[in-house]
């Protein structure tokens, strides 16, 4: 399991949720056998450098410096109490999606790990807007996580299900990480109001589980898996009540919808990344280095 992430990215603006994500961060590091690496991305005051003049530009300057300093203070310490090990701490100013981006491709990461919602009061209600850019915009999976008390703990995998041909990529990523923390698989198929006939999607489900078995044979693996049609008016509440009735640990889904809906991140997994109180791993619809 040590090819799956070699690098993890634990992006941090030092909010509950952030520090809820270096614990995942650090779970993950530790199953896979990854390095982590920390970003913080402070506030861009390059336009007020040039604005004012003489003495007041040094003085901001270090001010900035200051702040620098401070945040990575901030992350030695919670290293330190929490008994973590960085490979690398960055901090960066600037655009915060865009520098967490630059400094994933930069550290090579597998894997940005960020809490849902940032500290300002808009993002305490929404998904944040920078977590949201990142969906947007990483080539590479983003773990995101929501406030959650206690230790972090994945025994229960979801995989929602359309069966459509991208899925096989989400399939794919559930099964190692099912591998790697000894987890059961729950495939779900949301059966809207006015879906598809129970029929059609009952043989869709037997020619997913029938490769999934092949595949379990193949790698002699034993991993449990659990396949479960539900109803529901839309699908996103489908799966976020299923995973928090059957207290799952995580949520495996694709950001893919089209070339279109890639602007806009499919309503769906946006949606369920929004309202669900369990951790989801999004896919992005390319892998790092792919075109």
């Amino acid at each position: 399991m040590t090819e799956t992430f070699k690098t993890i990215l634990w992006a941090t603006d030092f909010s509950e949720e952030a520090q809820q994500a270096l614990l995942y961060a650090n779970l993950f590091a530790k199953v896979f056998n990854a390095k982590l690496t920390a970003c913080h991305v402070t506030h861009d005051f390059s336009p007020a450098l040039y604005e004012v003049a003489g003495a007041a530009r040094v003085d901001l300057a270090r001010k900035v410096g200051q702040m620098k300093d401070e945040a990575r203070g901030k992350i030695e310490s919670l290293a330190k109490a929490k008994g973590i090990t960085f490979k690398k701490i960055v901090i960066k100013e600037g655009s915060v999606s865009k520098k967490i981006i630059q400094t994933s491709e930069e550290e090579k990461a597998d894997l940005i790990v960020m809490g849902k919602r940032g500290q300002s009061p808009s993002e305490k209600i929404l998904l944040g807007s920078v977590t949201n850019h990142v969906l947007r915009s990483s080539e590479v999976p983003i773990l995101v996580v929501p406030k959650k008390k206690g230790a972090p703990a994945i025994k229960k995998i979801l995989v929602p299900t359309d069966f459509s041909k991208q899925e096989d990529v989400e399939r794919d990523f559930a099964w190692k990480l099912a591998k790697g923390f000894d987890a059961s698989l729950h495939l779900i198929y949301v059966l809207e109001i006015l879906g598809e006939d129970s029929r059609i999607v009952d043989d869709m489900f037997e020619s997913v589980l029938k490769r999934l078995k092949a595949r379990e044979k193949r790698e002699k693996e034993d991993i449990e898996i659990i396949e479960k049609v539900t109803r529901a008016a839309r699908a996103w509440e489908g799966i976020v009540e299923y995973a928090e009735s059957q207290k799952l640990d995580l949520i495996v889904m694709s950001t893919f919808v089209h070339k279109i809906a890639r602007f806009f991140l499919g309503s769906t997994t946006e949606k369920v990344i929004s309202h669900s109180a369990v951790p989801v791993f999004a896919i992005p619809p390319f892998e790092k280095g792919s075109n």
